[in-house]
């Protein structure tokens, strides 16, 4: 790609070692890519982001602490597994929350 344009190049040798110059492939995705993190630089964004990102990283971590194996053999079995693990957690963090039931025996969010 840009082998003739390599040559005369004064950071050529700091760019490749590659006799035929440098090579790169851009993918429709890439474009893709960079536009995403321009639009990861707004401030509001970054404020939401800060805040939401310790929770999920703190319900990934208990999803995973201690569960790096398998139990059982079998897609199904461990899919069921792992379902009800994450229905535990997100219980306890409900519970957290101040899930309860009040004498009207409906479940509520205090």
């Amino acid at each position: 790609m840009f082998g003739a344009r390599c040559r005369g190049c004064p950071l050529a040798a700091r760019c490749t070692t590659a006799a035929t110059g440098r090579t790169l492939r851009l993918h429709p995705h890439d474009a893709l890519q960079r536009a995403h993190r321009l639009a990861a630089r707004d401030p509001e964004l970054v404020e939401i982001y800060r805040r939401h990102r310790p929770m999920v990283e703190r319900s990934m971590a208990w999803l995973t602490r201690g569960n790096r194996r398998l139990r059982f053999r079998g897609v199904r079995a461990n899919d069921l597994w792992l379902s009800h693990r994450a229905a535990g957690l997100n219980l306890r963090r409900l519970l957290a929350l101040g899930l309860h039931r009040p004498p009207t025996g409906s479940w509520a969010l205090a």
